[in-house]
């Protein structure tokens, strides 16, 4: 690392949480990239130890060992995990910052689009209208481009975006405003979970506020260690919220939630509420009354809002409150998916390796339905199971919800 008094700083920093960690080695069996590698360096311990030696100088700030802090994919479990309280998240941050080459043609790319979500809304709604992702799965697997990023990317399309209900009259909803954040890719990919998002608020008395100019949370630039592109993608975010006059934001893509919290509104008024741990906190939502769903439902807690958020428990309550729903939960392991924001684009083998073992537990179940509470992870996962439709849990809320608007109601089709 470079002698420069900041570089110097950021090395003392990473020293210091590589410090806390013991080498106890509890981590390795909640840690994704460890189960599929069973190699050292693909551990927390082994990556701790990567982040020491690059601080202290033995390392070189490039060659191919710190490839294995960038296959890392975040999720925190070993965080959750460990007896002796290291900050896991914090250090791998700091170590990627200490690595970050400047962004490459694809990261560039994304951050572009991450941006603009109105691009994202367009494009998705070109590649819609001329069926790629129809004729794509069958190109890409027998072409030598099929791990390509771009490639990867138009591969996890969905069949096409949720259905908005309409809008509901706010005049008579006193119990005051609610910011929602809708996003980059989740404005385009996501939008059945905000119009049941706005339902349920809108049926709890709230009146939905969705600042315009609202972009990324800068989560995708800050997780590859670009923290100046990160700060570009959370700034119009931030100052819209905070000219919204919303004191509460709620977020549905649990992936944002951190971001959101410790970076976009970090040192300001604004408070960070996942939306399922909102609800359930609301003492109106127990007057809401749901239809009964005869059906199984497989659920799949992201690490996210295992580790993050700490919203699962939350989660299979308000699913609970649909008569007759058959709620099975996934396994614990594998903690991650394999979505890791864009690891499921640059790091392939291993997001699919990882999806694989999710995709055998889904269809050991047999399940008419699919929930998850981030964006990446419904993506991700819908790639590996086009068959089972894939919904956020308070989109399943929002359609069994008595007197629902009957846009939110029926299967997503090609």
């Amino acid at each position: 690392m470079s002698a420069t008094s900041p570089a110097r700083e950021a090395a003392a920093s990473i020293v210091a949480l590589a410090d806390q960690c013991v080498l106890c080695g509890l981590c390795l069996p909640a840690c994704p990239t460890y189960t599929v590698a069973r190699s050292e360096a693909e551990s927390p311990r082994g990556r701790i130890s990567l982040a020491r030696a690059l601080a202290g100088g033995t390392l070189a700030a490039e060659g191919p060992g710190l490839a294995h802090l960038e296959h890392c994919l975040g999720c925190l479990s070993c965080e959750r995990v460990c007896p002796s309280g290291v900050q896991y998240g914090r250090l791998i941050t700091a170590a990627r910052q200490a690595i970050a080459a400047p962004p490459g043609r694809h990261q560039q790319l994304l951050y572009v689009l991450a941006a603009r979500p109105r691009w994202i809304r367009r494009l998705a709604a070109l590649a819609r209208g001329l069926r790629l992702r129809r004729w794509l799965q069958p190109v890409l697997r027998r072409s030598r481009w099929k791990q390509a990023v771009l490639t990867r990317g138009l591969s996890l399309l969905p069949p096409r975006a949720g259905v908005l209900p309409r809008p509901q009259a706010t005049a008579s909803l006193p119990r005051g405003r609610i910011g929602l954040f809708l996003g980059c890719f989740a404005s385009a990919f996501d939008r059945d979970t905000h119009a049941a998002a706005r339902l349920l608020l809108q049926a709890l008395g709230y009146a939905v506020v969705e600042p315009a100019g609202q972009a990324c949370c800068g989560a995708l630039a800050r997780h590859a260690g670009h923290t100046a592109p990160a700060q570009q993608l959370a700034m119009p975010t931030r100052e819209a919220f905070l000219a919204s006059g919303v004191d509460t934001v709620l977020v549905s893509a649990s992936g944002c939630y951190g971001t959101l919290q410790e970076f976009t509104f970090a040192d300001t008024p604004l408070q960070v509420r996942e939306i399922s741990e909102f609800l359930v906190s609301d003492a109106a939502f127990a007057a809401l009354e749901f239809a009964p769903l005869a059906v199984r439902a497989a659920l799949h807690l992201p690490c996210s809002l295992n580790n993050r958020v700490r919203a699962a428990a939350t989660t299979r309550q308000l699913l609970q409150r649909i008569p007759q729903l058959d709620v099975q939960a996934l396994p614990a392991q594998p903690a991650c998916c394999g979505a890791g924001g864009t690891h499921m684009l640059t790091q392939p083998q291993l997001a699919d390796a990882l999806r694989d073992q999710r995709i055998a537990q889904v269809q050991a179940l047999a399940p008419h339905l699919l929930l998850t509470s981030n964006i990446g992870c419904r993506l991700h996962l819908g790639a590996g199971v086009p068959a089972v439709e894939i919904l956020h849990p308070i989109t399943l809320l929002a359609r069994q919800l008595k007197a629902a608007p009957t846009g939110l109601t029926g299967r997503q089709a090609d």
